[in-house]
């Protein structure tokens, strides 16, 4: 399980995945699909998330299984980003879906 802030083209996203990893193929086509070829993706620490977030995060991961690939915990791009400092976020992961998926994608 994964959380992680997504900074996209319209702003901060947090968003928990059950995948494993933020480079999963699954995953990143899921993104494209709402919208988000490109991102810069910080990983937030599970425990990290839940003190932030607090009630919040228990009733987003209500009922939460290893089935449910994506939430978004926060569409709240101003608070998401201030919630964290960058020594907590860490090294970011640079995504983008190659740019003929970009031009042909609506």
């Amino acid at each position: 399980m994964k959380c992680a802030m997504l900074v996209t083209g319209n702003g901060p996203i947090v968003i928990v995945t059950s995948y494993d990893s933020l480079e999963n193929l699954d995953l990143l086509e899921r993104l494209k699909d709402k919208g988000i070829p490109k991102f810069l993706a910080y990983e937030i620490p599970m425990e990290l998330a839940q003190e932030r977030y607090k009630g919040h995060f228990e009733k987003v991961m209500n009922g939460f299984t290893e089935s449910d690939s994506l939430r978004v915990l926060d569409h709240n791009g101003h608070r998401a980003f201030n919630l964290f400092t960058w020594a907590e976020l860490g090294t970011p992961l640079a995504h983008e879906s190659p740019l003929d998926d970009l031009y042909h994608h609506h």
